[in-house]
């Protein structure tokens, strides 16, 4: 597969694998054995950019560290995140327990590598922005443990952008993950601006909206207990029949290119940038080889112009939680 450079040299597979949705979010967690089969079917495949949090569940990081201990450790990029403890209820809502002062973040660091089997992370997020702890604070930690070799780059989750700029003068980031897809287009109002100007990278999770933009789900289909698409604003009937011009325009593209739906979408996010890598989640491996895939859809300049001319005419619903 094609690679590229997020930021700070840091080079990896042109489409990478999230995690997150073999333990969280969508239902009980994944058989074990076929998970650890599905991502290193992947290092096969070309992928060498993978996704994980402790806030997963730590048993995430534990089924990735296992699963890629079989190839040589430099030939992987192994990226999780610390700042997010868990979660508690406040006024019977769901919120981050947040910390990122120095001695936790050293401590969620041995915690990951212990869980993960490794002596150092390639990338190491912070998950969410504490809001007691200032970014040159949190960018002086990522400095230290750059220059001691536990780490080797670090970036940034859904922070602020004059957050992103005080923390890249103490210690260069090497790239931010936000949500970016046909159906959440925000980054481009102002987000790869600064990414452009800083020599930042930019991953972009959730690239299909949660599996909306495959076009295989509908107001009809039917999600097992536990999957956060029960609830969520994205797949509510109004919101799905409003976005259906979308699906049919994709479809459209998908047959002229002989190719699916939500590989056109991953061409798509991947020639808008040349430093931006999608991580797309599966548990099934025909559709991990079906995301990878997009990397070798090749759109030219006039595909993309009219691509995004008919996006920009759609009256899309970005509505997601």
């Amino acid at each position: 597969m094609k690679t590229r450079i997020l930021g700070q040299g840091l080079e990896v597979s042109a489409i990478g694998l999230g995690c997150m949705g073999m333990d969280h979010a969508y239902g009980a967690p994944a058989d074990r054995e076929e998970m650890i089969q599905l991502i290193r079917h992947a290092v096969e495949k070309g992928c060498n950019f993978f996704d994980t949090a402790v806030v997963y569940g730590e048993g995430n990081e534990v089924l990735l560290g296992k699963a890629l201990s079989v190839f040589p450790r430099e030939s992987v990029k192994i990226a999780t995140k610390f700042g997010i403890l868990g979660q508690e209820l406040v006024d019977g809502k769901p919120q981050n327990v947040l910390n990122s002062q120095p001695d936790s973040i050293r401590q969620q660091l041995e915690g990951s590598l212990k869980r993960l089997g490794v002596d150092y992370i390639d990338l190491y997020y912070q998950h969410r922005v504490d809001p007691n702890v200032e970014p040159e604070v949190v960018a002086g930690v990522m400095k230290d443990l750059i220059a001691e070799g536990k780490i080797k780059h670090w970036g940034l989750s859904n922070a602020p952008l004059d957050y992103l700029k005080r923390a890249h003068a103490v210690c260069p980031v090497t790239c931010i993950e936000n949500q970016y897809s046909m159906v959440y287009r925000e980054p481009e109002k102002e987000i790869f601006d600064v990414c452009e100007q800083l020599g930042v990278g930019f991953v972009a999770y959730s690239p299909l909206g949660n599996g909306f933009l495959s076009g295989k789900y509908t107001a009809n289909t039917k999600y097992e207990e536990g999957d956060f698409r029960n609830t969520m604003g994205r797949f509510k009937p109004e919101v799905m029949a409003k976005n259906q011009a979308l699906l049919d325009l994709l479809k459209e593209i998908a047959d002229k290119k002989n190719a699916t739906s939500a590989q056109v979408v991953l061409a798509w996010e991947i020639t808008q940038k040349p430093w931006i890598v999608p991580i797309p989640g599966t548990r099934k491996i025909h559709r991990l080889e079906e995301n990878l895939g997009g990397a070798d859809i090749e759109l030219t300049a006039q595909e993309m112009n009219d691509i995004n001319a008919a996006l920009d005419a759609l009256d899309i619903d970005e509505t997601h939680f």
